[in-house]
């Protein structure tokens, strides 16, 4: 990892510095500017956005100088997309880095609003995203991975789903224990259990993505109720996201907690597993097992005999958990992550997405630097 990162590091400070500064209209770069430059050459964009040059009809706007957009709008923390344009008419160097020579080539806010569904579609940010932690963290043992959700309010009505119930189910259940004789339906099986037997591709699929309400308590102990999304992340030391999932608001935590585990497990190499209590639970403790991982979780007392306590070593390894909070903090205050705008799922990720992947850069260069 660390090769490698040197390596672009010392081409960007040795060879495309010096050469920006030669050049008038991208002589005064500030500190913003030079953070842009490294996370673009970094993540490049252009390997990863299909070319349209060669077919037939009117050419579509150049995508890799949206995508570049879009991460400087994340790293800026610009709100909305109109200011993002604001921003580009009134900065010269901040339009060149992106790719347009002047103002009239700046697309317009509808070719923006297009070109960000496709990024959606098409999960741009998050292949960037997994494609810049397997190239530069797939080759090291991580100590510690930190698990944990955020809100995410989003500006859009909760989608209603009625479902038909059957007359069985209309009927009320019967209280106490069965009659000598009488047979009972077993109990269907919860999410979290049905995990235990699915693909990974199945658990993705069987969590709810529709805009809802989520309510939880926070540190404080303080119920707090949201309407909008629930952002799920691992989180590795040195506050490096490793990956995400993107849920409903409603969803418990721990019914994310081994699509999770699967998805870290296929980037990276990790030792321990720290949770916070709401995934006390023995599935994920057995399931965590099996994956040659030390489970980490805070107990969750759910009566006064339960005298279940971390040893003084485990309570000292316990603490690096820290970590998830600060890029929880990160997203939310610095990266776009309280400023959601748009609507629907897929939107909503891609949106978040590119706001891990500029932390997942930035943290990554403070362990070289």
């Amino acid at each position: 990892m660390f090769s490698t990162l040197s390596y672009h590091w010392n081409l960007i400070q040795g060879t495309l510095f010096p050469s920006l500064k030669e050049k008038e209209d991208l002589s005064e770069t500030t500190e913003m500017h030079r953070r842009l430059i490294i996370l673009v050459e970094l993540i490049r964009p252009e390997e990863f956005i299909p070319t349209y040059r060669g077919y037939v009809g009117h050419p579509e706007k150049d995508r890799c100088a949206i995508a570049r957009a879009f991460i400087a709008k994340n790293l800026y923390n610009i709100s909305t997309t109109k200011h993002l344009i604001d921003r580009l008419i009134c900065d010269p160097v901040l339009r060149r880095i992106c790719g347009w020579e002047n103002k009239k080539s700046i697309p317009s806010e509808s070719t923006f609003s297009r070109a960000f569904a496709e990024f959606s579609e098409s999960d741009l940010p998050g292949r960037m995203h997994e494609a810049f932690i397997k190239e530069h963290h797939q080759d090291r043992i991580i100590g510690h991975i930190s698990r944990d959700s955020t809100s995410i309010e989003a500006r859009e009505k909760v989608k209603k789903i009625e479902e038909e119930k059957t007359e069985e189910e209309k009927t009320q259940k019967k209280r106490g224990r069965p009659k000598k004789g009488e047979e009972r339906e077993p109990q269907p099986l919860t999410r979290l259990e049905r995990q235990v037997n699915m693909s990974l591709p199945e658990m993705l699929a069987d969590l709810p993505q529709e805009c809802d309400i989520g309510t939880k308590k926070n540190s404080k102990g303080f119920k707090i109720t949201w309407k909008g999304y629930k952002l799920h992340i691992d989180t590795a030391d040195g506050d490096i996201p490793i990956s995400a999932i993107l849920t409903s608001a409603s969803p418990h935590d721990s019914q994310v907690s081994i699509p999770l585990s699967r998805t870290t497990v296929g980037r990276v190499v990790y030792l321990y597993e720290l949770m916070d209590a709401a995934y006390d639970a023995e599935i994920i403790r057995n399931d965590s097992i099996a994956n040659d991982h030390v489970a980490l979780i805070d107990f969750n007392k759910r009566s006064p005999n339960d005298e279940r306590e971390f040893l003084p070593h485990e309570k000292e390894r316990y603490k690096n958990r820290s970590s998830s909070e600060r890029v929880n903090s990160l997203l939310k205050d610095n990266h776009g992550g309280s400023t959601v705008r748009v609507k629907g799922s897929k939107k909503v990720k891609t949106h978040l997405m590119f706001g891990l992947l500029v932390i997942a850069v930035e943290q990554t260069l403070r362990l070289l630097t």
